[in-house]
């Protein structure tokens, strides 16, 4: 048997990264044995579904990686691929099922519904259809279809005995059909419900595993019966764990970012965001956490997906974020932080290859994110300078700290190579004619440069300013101190 799995969104939103896992166990699985990614887009909540969803989940699944063998772009031979162009199939299945007395009409409107459901729930009962159009007789049911009154379908749920089924994650799962009530399967608007659309596309796409959250537990008794109903075999079914705030409540935008897209916009980057998205209920041998989308391609099995909810760690997934950063080649490091700077709004275009890879070297291992590199290169991305007033004030307290920063700045000036060596060699033999240890000499003069205490090392922040920004920051910042530190009255 081929193996051929779906990942079928609802385009209501952008990629959620509990989607996003779903999207790569599928794709995995299909690689690791030789089968089908399909993508299906399940749009008829025409109230809610857009474009622009859409488009995010084209670019999020094409952002991490997992591009689909058949779906929208990729045209095979079971589509349409959006589900807003199948309701011909759905009409004409559900047919199958009127002839079979599988389903029914429903006359009910949604206010008698509603009504119903508030009585139910005032005597204390939980809220169900009660079936009463499943009670009307064959001549009350041909008068009201004639009448054109408008009609939900419903499912004729046995009411007796139980539907179950054999997940590979879960083993033997099982529901007593009396709790399942009459489900819809087609609204009064000819709009498909999602179970009865998605075993039609399930059935008709050749699905052999269904591979979701568990939070779809509840769907797949009533799938079960639908394939029952028309006589199909059913695919297998793998129900993963959710995904947990460190709270240990379900994730949501109140634990922060959601979205592939806002990761991608904190300055993560794909290689990471799969690897972490992996782990996230999958283990390989318990100890090792690095993958690449090509090695879990190899090594993911669907049984080693854990039972236990996952909880998503930021701080975890930003460790990983810098490890594949550091497994990166050094040019492709660079044109990541260029780009990623490119999108925050600094064109680097007009800066030299040299100046980029100087940029990336000097903030080193502090890149553990992309962001890191907007962080830490502000003060040569931006002017004017935001300097840390709390960082700037004990300087103002300090002797001779004035005239050391203007004579840092004449030896900049004229430092006619200006080369990190010839800084490097001007400044630390300023240093040493002045009898002062280098860290003690350079310390105000990092807040003068960036503004605060902690960035690249200086040499490098002299050089990637340029010879004019930096002696014009050392001025200005010798003229404050001349200006306001009491010292400077006292010729200190």
């Amino acid at each position: 048997m081929s193996v051929r799995v779906r990942f079928a969104p609802s385009p209501t939103g952008t990629l959620h990264v509990g989607g996003a896992r779903t999207a790569l166990y599928n794709y995995l699985f299909a690689r690791a044995n030789g089968g089908r990614f399909i993508l299906r887009i399940e749009d008829t909540d025409t109230a809610r579904s857009t474009d622009d969803s859409v488009q995010a989940i084209f670019a999020g699944l094409r952002w991490l990686g997992l591009e689909w063998d058949e779906g929208p772009g990729a045209e095979g031979a079971h589509g349409p691929y959006f589900q807003s162009e199948r309701r011909e199939r759905y009409q004409h299945h559900l047919r199958t099922l009127e002839a079979s007395s599988a389903v029914y009409p429903c006359f009910c409107s949604p206010e008698e519904l509603e009504a119903r459901r508030a009585e139910q729930l005032a005597g204390g009962a939980g809220p169900r259809y009660d079936g009463r159009c499943r009670r009307l007789s064959a001549p009350e049911r041909a008068e009201a279809l004639a009448s054109r009154r408008p009609a939900a379908w419903r499912f004729a749920t046995p009411t007796d005995g139980e539907t179950a089924w054999d997940d590979v994650l879960r083993d033997r799962v099982e529901f007593r059909n009396e709790v399942l009530e009459d489900f819809v399967v087609m609204r009064s608007d000819g709009l498909p419900t999602y179970n009865y659309a998605c075993v039609v596309d399930d059935h008709e796409m050749e699905i052999t595993h269904v591979v979701r959250g568990d939070d779809h537990i509840s769907n797949t008794p009533r799938q079960r019966l639908l394939y029952d109903a028309f006589g199909w075999t059913a695919p297998q079914f793998a129900h993963v764990p959710m995904i947990l705030g460190a709270d240990g409540s379900r994730l949501s935008k109140r634990h922060g970012a959601t979205s592939v897209g806002a990761y991608a916009e904190l300055g993560m980057i794909p290689e990471a965001m799969v690897n972490f998205l992996a782990l996230l209920g999958w283990s390989y041998d318990g100890e090792r956490e690095l993958f690449t989308l090509a090695e879990l391609e190899q090594l993911f099995r669907l049984e080693r997906v854990g039972k236990n909810p996952a909880i998503f760690d930021l701080q975890k997934l930003e460790w990983m974020n810098g490890q594949h950063l550091k497994r990166l080649s050094e040019p492709d490091r660079v044109e990541r932080v260029t780009q990623f700077l490119a999108q925050s709004g600094h064109d680097l275009s007009a800066r030299t290859p040299e100046w980029r890879l100087t940029l990336v070297r000097a903030i080193g291992d502090r890149l553990k994110t992309l962001a890191d590199a907007r962080r830490y290169a502000a003060f040569c991305l931006e002017d004017p300078l935001v300097r840390d007033e709390s960082a700037w004030t004990p300087v103002l307290e300090r002797p001779k700290i004035g005239p050391r920063l203007r004579e840092m700045s004449l030896r900049i000036e004229a430092d006619g190579e200006f080369s990190l060596t010839s800084l490097e060699a001007a400044i630390r033999s300023l240093a040493a004619e002045r009898g002062l240890k280098l860290g003690d000499l350079i310390g105000a003069a990092r807040i003068a440069l960036t503004g605060g205490q902690v960035s690249p090392g200086f040499f490098e922040v002299v050089w990637l300013l340029g010879r004019d920004r930096a002696v014009t920051r050392l001025r200005e910042a010798a003229g404050e101190w001349e200006r306001n530190s009491p010292l400077a009255a006292a010729g200190s």
